[in-house]
């Protein structure tokens, strides 16, 4: 099938190398424009324009697809549909109509549950059970438009956002392959009125741990905001991310380290306690809890998010 292909991140050049390695005719492809990165900032590459040139295809970065040369830039391809995927832009209904099979979203949630920009990581931060993808004809609502395919993706005890990433970013590749496949079979379903929730795109500030909050609640935050934006706390003053965090048993002060050790620092939560394992001194790597607490005399009633220095073994 001749097809658009829109998209921007790792999620999104999964499904496009899928794409080309069932067969289709990829005759365009829109991605988000480069952007700074590093610590040069120096314009990088979207992973979908990067696997694009990789295969000769021709790629395009509009700021925006609301313009007519944009439209007519798709209109003039004579793709059959366009498949997007994390792409980053709002299609406006005159793309959507310009493929004659209409645009197919590979959303990252079982819809209608987590509409909007950051399905994977509310999922995790809710403690779902199961996530997954769902092939969408798209329409003018966000993420309201009739399934075409379902795909349900277990969300394990200790997912982070990194590792539901992966697992579902296979599972898209998959699934729109299947979906193209069946697509003059499929009977399209509208999606159910009651469930309807929304994703709302992740903030940095969010991000702050709040150790009032129940260790529940914390430790899902912690997984699911992995690796971006990132949870951290403070520690002296100095920031500190926390990358993964295991329900414990104790209690004290919200913030209160209760004991640190190789296996772990236990600190006090608003309800029960959390077990940080990997965490991340700034300027430094991710770390063990052993690695850490070996060069730190981290004692028992530190206060994390407060002033309280540590001393440095």
């Amino acid at each position: 099938m001749k097809l658009i292909f829109a998209g921007t991140p790792d999620f999104a050049a999964a499904a496009l190398e899928a794409l080309l390695a069932a067969g289709h005719e990829i005759a365009l492809v829109l991605t988000q424009p480069d952007r700074p990165a590093g610590r040069g900032m120096k314009l990088k590459p979207s992973p979908v324009k990067t696997a694009a040139l990789a295969h000769g295809l021709r790629v395009e970065q509009p700021k925006t697809l609301r313009t007519p040369d944009a439209q007519t830039m798709l209109a003039d391809v004579g793709a059959e549909l366009m498949v997007v995927a994390a792409y980053g832009l709002i299609l406006p209904q005159a793309v959507l109509d310009i493929p004659p099979r209409g645009c197919l979203n590979i959303h990252a949630s079982l819809l209608p549950r987590w509409r909007g920009a950051a399905p994977i990581q509310r999922a995790i931060e809710a403690g779902d059970a199961q996530s997954g993808i769902t092939i969408m004809q798209m329409d003018a609502g966000l993420d309201t438009g009739a399934m075409l395919s379902v795909h349900p993706v277990t969300i394990d005890a200790q997912e982070t956002g990194a590792t539901l990433h992966g697992k579902l970013a296979a599972t898209g590749a998959q699934a729109i392959v299947a979906t193209l496949a069946g697509l003059d079979r499929i009977v399209a379903q509208a999606q159910p009125e009651e469930g309807v929730c929304y994703a709302h795109k992740l903030d940095k500030q969010e991000a702050a741990i709040d150790w009032t909050r129940p260790a529940v609640e914390i430790a899902r935050k912690i997984r699911a905001f992995d690796p971006f934006p990132g949870a951290h706390t403070l520690l002296g003053g100095v920031p500190l991310k926390v990358w993964m965090a295991l329900e414990s048993e104790g209690s004290g002060e919200p913030g209160e380290v209760l004991s640190s050790g190789a296996d772990g620092i236990r600190v006090a939560c608003g309800t029960g306690a959390v077990c940080l394992t990997v965490l991340q001194p700034a300027g430094s790597r991710r770390m063990s809890a052993r690695d850490f607490c070996a060069g730190r005399d981290l004692a028992a009633g530190t206060c994390l998010g407060g002033e309280t220095p540590m001393t440095e073994r």
